[in-house]
């Protein structure tokens, strides 16, 4: 139950990526960049000197820098250490436990860390709107559309941009800014994505002209 030795393998190249049913494009002014659970301890299942962590951790940090040049919220979720089995509910019967009660392995990784001003949202379940107040930040904020990074990507963040579509957001799954346990995982969630709730987009292109 715990989280699997991750084989390094290559990042999806933009000739890859699935045909995205929808021709939504990010507009600054209504977008927020969301960074999903990027903590040292998911990123430990990973060779993180192997791709696709050097890659990933390279893309969300530009994305980073552009988000803040253009005024763009920058949004984290953390899954907090320690936690009860109460508080982890049916996580624990498919995770076990989950991350220990170390703020080196909670910390969100250095090359992403987040800044002043970075909202940093404590997070329960797979999606980031479940338990926290996310929906209710981009509903203050007057923002409709999330731009998420992060991992994994066939798990909380295909589940965070699912439920934002459910939510009438415009979700943007950055396939070269996310990552997952395997290149066939990545792929599917890529491809379900596309098709059913979520633009798949590459780190280049997202503000791109902007």
């Amino acid at each position: 139950m715990a989280l699997p030795a991750i084989v390094p393998y290559p990042m999806p190249a933009a000739d890859e990526l699935p045909a995205n049913r929808v021709g939504w494009t990010v507009d600054p002014a209504r977008a927020v960049l969301l960074v999903h659970d990027l903590q040292n301890y998911f990123l430990s299942a990973y060779d993180r000197r192997a791709a696709p962590v050097p890659e990933l951790l390279a893309n969300v940090a530009e994305l980073k820098k552009n988000a803040t040049r253009l005024d763009v919220p920058v949004l984290y979720t953390a899954q907090p250490g320690g936690q009860s089995a109460e508080e982890r509910g049916l996580q624990q019967d498919f995770w076990g436990p989950g991350l220990p009660a170390d703020e080196h392995l909670a910390a969100i990784a250095d090359e992403v860390a987040p800044d002043a001003g970075d909202a940093v949202l404590t997070k329960w379940k797979y999606s980031g709107f479940v338990r926290t107040d996310l929906l209710e930040r981009l509903r203050e904020q007057g923002r409709d559309q999330i731009v998420i990074t992060g991992v994994y990507a066939h798990i909380g963040v295909l589940m965070t941009a699912c439920d934002a579509w459910m939510q009438d957001i415009q979700a943007f799954v950055v396939a070269d800014a996310v990552a997952d346990f395997s290149a066939d995982d990545h792929a599917t969630a890529l491809r379900w994505a596309a098709g059913k709730c979520a633009v798949v987009t590459t780190a280049r292109t997202v503000f791109e002209g902007k």
